[in-house]
């Protein structure tokens, strides 16, 4: 099926394009008044993942609300721990948690890796239900959480401020936290290849959690292992590149290491300079991001200014894609996003009319 609009994956390719691409996390739906609506008819957060025509309900919302470039499968980081029976369920303001955390060396050797067309189903007739209903009208992406996140989360057995289980494990037990990342690594692998063969035309994976370690843990136990990932994906299916886009929050200080690992973008979080990260790495990769969320609460005047500001941060040329949501407030007004879409697609445009000369 033809993309009518395949903006993002052109500016992925670091190619000409008429305005900057912009697409919204999935958190974002959060805010929104129809995505309660449809999570009330689920119920539990994860019967709402479960669900594969509500899942693709809850992804199409935004794209009903806004002109974007491309939409994210609704799902959860934690599906890949859920299904090797670690007993994840959510409480109310406390965020996931797992009924039998991962401890010790032979708790990790107890896990076995999820078959992901069986375990995971789920995930696949989602990615495909997503795929028909949008009829090309903009490439979908999958995603998954880094093998660090997730083993954070199985460690701790829930959200962390200190991540005092698994850094002890990490600097006690080298050994047995590379057993859980490699079994980490190899699942989502077979994970995301699953959700491209099911048909995701790009691939995120969240590293949320990658800029709490060291620079020496970080490129061990966090980066290894992405940069694995990478080389085991799939990266041609449909007669189109499948692209791999890499974020680290807070991982500013390691664009290079990353932008080794083979991706075709990275994530940026507004703690870094897009004109910094451009001159390190811009090369080489396409850059993602990254408007502080918290910006969303401004009146529209400062939203524009502040869209300005980032859109110049980058400068002329192709490879910048803006992305909206990580850390979005579920008090977000809606209207405000929408001034955000106004000023983006404003103001976009003259950083791009050059090179399209150019290339014409």
């Amino acid at each position: 099926m033809e993309l009518k609009n395949d903006r993002f994956l052109r500016a992925l390719a670091r190619q000409p394009v008429d305005r900057t691409p912009v697409w919204m996390m999935r958190q974002a739906g959060r805010y929104l008044p129809e995505y309660r609506a449809t999570r009330a008819v689920a119920g539990d957060f994860m019967d709402l993942c479960r669900n594969h025509d509500l899942a693709c309900e809850v992804t199409l919302q935004p794209l009903e609300r806004y002109p974007l470039d491309a939409a994210i499968l609704f799902s959860d980081i934690l599906t890949i721990p859920d299904a090797m029976g670690l007993g994840l369920y959510f409480e109310t303001g406390e965020g996931p948690k797992f009924r039998k955390p991962v401890r010790t060396v032979a708790d990790v050797e107890a896990l076995k890796a999820p078959d992901t067309e069986r375990d995971l189903d789920y995930v696949m007739r989602a990615v495909s239900t997503i795929r028909r209903e949008l009829n090309g009208r903009v490439p979908l992406i999958g995603f998954s959480g880094s093998p660090w996140t997730l083993a954070t989360y199985m460690v701790e057995g829930s959200s962390s401020k200190d991540f005092r289980h698994v850094k002890t494990m990490l600097y006690d037990n080298p050994d047995a936290m590379h057993q859980l990342l490699d079994t980490l690594a190899h699942s989502v692998t077979d994970y995301l290849n699953a959700q491209i063969r099911a048909g995701a035309q790009a691939v995120q994976i969240f590293d949320t959690w990658g800029g709490v370690l060291s620079t020496p843990a970080y490129l061990e136990f966090s980066l290894r292992y992405m940069e694995q990932i990478v080389a085991g994906l799939i990266r041609e299916h449909e007669g189109r590149r499948v692209p791999v886009i890499l974020f680290t929050k807070n991982g500013g200080q390691w664009l290079e290491d990353i932008a080794l690992a083979g991706p075709d973008a990275l994530g940026i979080d507004w703690t870094t300079e897009l004109s910094d990260a451009r001159a390190r790495v811009g090369h080489k990769v396409a850059l993602q991001g990254n408007l502080d969320p918290n910006v969303l609460f401004a009146r529209p005047a400062a939203i524009r200014a502040e869209v300005g500001r980032i859109l110049d941060s980058y400068g002329n040329g192709p490879g910048h894609i803006f992305n909206l949501g990580h850390g979005i407030s579920q008090f977000t007004d809606p209207d405000n996003v929408t001034a955000f879409m106004d000023a983006l697609n404003e103001l976009s445009p003259q950083y791009h009319r050059t090179i399209q000369y150019q290339n014409a």
